[in-house]
């Protein structure tokens, strides 16, 4: 394929947080009176409050606070997490390769602006993106198209000349009914196995060469 942007996920992709949310979702659910022993209780790749709805079904909660309460308490517990969080490994060599080659690079995040604009400033990644989308900016998030195909527009490229970089089933369904090709980053192999439907499966960027994007 031609490649004239690349579009990343933020949140498992370009940086290493899952373990993070994870422990903030489960902070907000065993205040809820639910004691998760799940490492990752929630959907990923969806949304932080696009979770709550769900995560109330799913374990019979009652509750008189509002999904918005409940995402702000999970992101708020999230943020008092930050300095564990890194960014992946191999992702900023792999960003000056990309750009060297005169390729766009995209930020399209289901999660908010707000908490956004904080990793970006903690973890120096102010300038990166050429592009950057959140959750807040479509009706829909993913697994739906509409943020990679509103990136696409504000990049001024053809979508199928987009390559997403994600690492959830629900990004990897978005890119795909948006037209474009996806790589997927595993954890594991039990995370990988899950990411099946993705064009390519990889365990780190230090994997994305030139001959494995040749072959997309």
């Amino acid at each position: 394929m031609t490649i004239s942007a690349v579009i990343f996920d933020l949140d498992g992709t370009v940086l290493d947080n899952e373990d993070e949310y994870g422990a903030a979702f489960g902070k907000v659910l065993r205040s809820l009176g639910k004691h998760v022993d799940k490492k990752y209780p929630h959907t990923q790749g969806i949304g932080v409050k696009e979770n709550w709805p769900l995560l109330l079904s799913k374990y019979h909660i009652k509750t008189k606070r509002t999904v918005e309460e409940l995402a702000r308490a999970t992101q708020d517990a999230y943020l008092q997490m930050l300095s564990e969080v890194t960014v992946k490994d191999g992702f900023e060599k792999f960003v000056k390769a990309l750009k060297e080659s005169g390729i766009q690079v995209a930020l399209a995040t289901s999660n908010a602006w707000w908490i956004v604009d904080e990793v970006k400033g903690e973890l120096s990644l102010e300038g990166i993106f050429d592009i950057v989308t959140t959750g807040e900016e479509v009706t829909y998030n993913k697994p739906d198209p509409d943020i990679f195909i509103l990136t696409a527009e504000k990049l001024g490229v053809e979508r199928k000349d987009c390559l997403v970089i994600e690492d959830s089933r629900a990004g990897i369904e978005a890119a795909h009914r948006a037209g474009m090709k996806v790589v997927a980053i595993s954890r594991d192999a039990e995370h990988a196995r899950s990411l099946k439907e993705a064009d390519l499966v990889i365990k780190g960027f230090r994997q994305l060469t030139s001959g494995a994007l040749a072959s997309l």
